[in-house]
């Protein structure tokens, strides 16, 4: 199997699922959805709208915003809140998989981390015990990490 056939295949399980998670919402995939949604796939980080719209000369402003606004209520995609002038948006959990970020306070930089299964473990177990005692029930966590880029400090 080579690798564009493996890549064709994963992306078609994201809008697979995308559409199905869409369609719990009473949504449909549109073919400007299915775009945001290769955009943010083939970025590999979190993207601006700004960075969005220059990734694909057929998206316009408007629309994106809107077909934002949609998949991120349905839980296609995740908005981060860098800064206060900042918002960048990635694929979800469900279709990129966890992780955690680190998110420049200056810049409005975000950068993935994978923290590892053992770390991962030892996070909600303490997650977990805070949450009992107050009678939470926790479903899933996450992690952003706001500091200084290399580039800002």
């Amino acid at each position: 199997m080579t690798i564009t056939m493996i890549t064709n295949m994963a992306t078609k399980s994201i809008h697979d699922e995308a559409a199905s998670m869409l369609r719990q919402h009473e949504h449909r995939y549109t073919p400007g959805r299915q775009r945001l949604v290769d955009v943010m796939d083939s970025a590999h980080r979190p993207l601006t709208l700004p960075q969005i719209l220059e990734s694909d000369s057929e998206l316009t402003q408007s629309s994106a915003y809107r077909n934002l606004d949609v998949l991120e209520q349905s839980g296609v995609i995740r908005r981060i809140n860098a800064t206060a002038d900042h918002a960048a948006f990635e694929l979800a959990e469900p279709l990129l998989g966890h992780h955690h970020h680190l998110i420049c306070v200056d810049c409005g930089a975000i950068e993935d981390i994978h923290i590892g299964e053992p770390t991962e473990r030892a996070i909600d177990a303490a997650l977990g015990a805070a949450a009992k005692g107050l009678g939470f029930k926790p479903l899933h966590h996450s992690l952003d990490l706001h500091g200084q880029c290399a580039n800002c400090q």
